[in-house]
């Protein structure tokens, strides 16, 4: 991987991560330069499958003002996801499961300088499975400063 655009913390936070994968992005040029200029937010977004194709929604990916109005896009609007046919059947089989989402991690450039997303099988968390990471990571903050005074 390469250089990280945007993380959802989120993710890791209100659910399991079980397995990833990388896959790629039909992006219009305008897009691709607001993901250059570091105008991301993917958060809030889901993936979606429609017609057997993997689609991300909600993802914002600002605009520049440098980008004539003729070929800008829309800011919240659709992608689709870029995966081989094997994947995308295992990932259909995976969120036909009882409590699994299939959810973006991060959005980066690769080596080749090619805009990819980080997506997971995720299981959704309890109320008391997000208060047990709390506590571990209020816990291992206290750990940190403690050694950190000594």
């Amino acid at each position: 991987m390469g250089e990280t655009i945007a993380k959802n913390k989120k993710a890791f936070f209100d659910y399991f991560i079980e397995e990833k994968y990388e896959a790629g992005l039909v992006l219009q040029g305008s897009e691709v330069k607001g993901i250059r200029a570091s105008r991301v937010n993917i958060k809030d977004s889901f993936i979606r499958f429609i017609k057997g194709e993997a689609i991300l929604f909600n993802a914002h990916i600002g605009r520049l003002e440098t980008t004539h109005h003729f070929y800008t896009h829309e800011e919240r609007g659709s992608r689709k996801l870029l995966l081989h046919k094997k994947e995308i059947a295992k990932l259909i089989k995976a969120v036909e499961r009882d409590g699994y989402t299939i959810v973006p991690l991060q959005l980066y450039f690769n080596d080749r300088n090619i805009v990819k997303i980080q997506i997971a099988i995720a299981k959704g968390k309890q109320l008391h499975d997000k208060r047990n990471d709390l506590k571990e990571k209020d816990m291992k903050r206290d750990v940190a400063r403690s050694l950190k005074d000594i």
